[in-house]
């Protein structure tokens, strides 16, 4: 019996993977993937580069993964949640003021972050990484992280967020998300569906609890990203215990960043009858098939 695989969760160019959008459609078919959903960050910039080198027997999903917080009801804690959209129409007014207000802030950031580093003497310099991105990039740590990589200071992406750029470091600069409840409305009226990516990855830091994801599906969110390379078999059980519990959508994904990380594309799968109820969910934009 033939499987279909679907990775719904990788990352281009287009914000902080390492593959060009085309490059991510040609990695999905090396990797033997039957669908892989392009969710770069804040930006839709690399939908329809994907969708001109989709091959036939592939499908592409197009989709983002949006920077939005909650807040903690009990500790008051800003917890950063990563919100997978997919499949809303790119042209909503309000999505692409949010999105365009994201951006412009990761820039900030970086340039921020980047001058603290450079007065300690650090070989980075924010003009210099600003080149080698695209023009309105959601520019990041990751990107950072690569200069540091670059001038030999770290050996890869994790060690420089370990070292240099973690929440806890001197040189971080926090930034200003969109609640989720706003972000899941926004996808909401532009006819998308969403997906919370890794809820419960403990290892990444502070998460959002059970209650915060219970009050989420009342608020409309579809699905939730079971699956993941950074969740582990016990909180896998209990995640799709919560998912069924509450009618969400359960998704696996890689998480693919191309050589920014170590995970290969379909690392994680989604289950096809668990993509078929998202797909059919949405309505502000279509899949691509080849």
């Amino acid at each position: 019996m033939v499987t279909m695989r679907i990775d719904l969760h990788a990352h281009s160019t287009a914000s902080d993977g390492t593959d060009s959008p085309a490059g991510l459609v040609e990695a999905a078919v090396r990797a033997g993937l039957d669908v892989v959903a392009i969710t770069d960050h804040d930006t839709t910039a690399g939908w329809a580069p994907a969708a001109e080198a989709v091959p036939p027997g592939l499908t592409l999903v197009p989709g983002a993964e949006l920077s939005t917080v909650s807040v903690d009801p009990e500790t008051g804690w800003r917890i950063s949640v990563h919100l997978l959209a997919y499949l809303f129409d790119p042209t909503a007014p309000a999505l692409v003021a949010e999105q365009t207000r994201l951006r412009a802030e990761r820039r900030t950031r970086l340039r921020a972050m980047a001058a603290r580093m450079a007065a300690d003497g650090l070989p980075v310099d924010a003009d210099e990484i600003m080149g080698l991105l695209p023009a309105d990039s959601p520019a990041g740590r990751p990107h950072l992280a690569q200069a540091l990589v670059r001038a030999g200071l770290v050996s890869s992406v994790d060690e420089a967020f370990a070292e240099y750029l973690g929440s806890r470091r001197g040189y971080y600069v926090p930034r200003h998300d969109t609640p989720v409840e706003e972000a899941i409305d926004m996808i909401v009226a532009a006819g998308g569906v969403t997906v919370i990516a890794h809820p419960f990855a403990y290892s990444r830091g502070a998460t959002i609890s059970e209650d915060t994801l219970r009050d989420l599906a009342r608020r409309g969110l579809t699905g939730v990203e079971v699956d993941h390379p950074n969740h582990e078999p016990a909180t896998r059980v209990r995640t799709r215990e919560l998912a069924d519990e509450l009618g969400l959508i359960r998704t696996g994904s890689s998480d693919y960043h191309g050589t920014n990380k170590t995970i290969g594309l379909g690392q994680e799968t989604t289950d096809p009858g668990q993509f078929e109820q998202l797909v059919a969910r949405a309505t502000g934009s279509q899949i691509v098939k080849g």
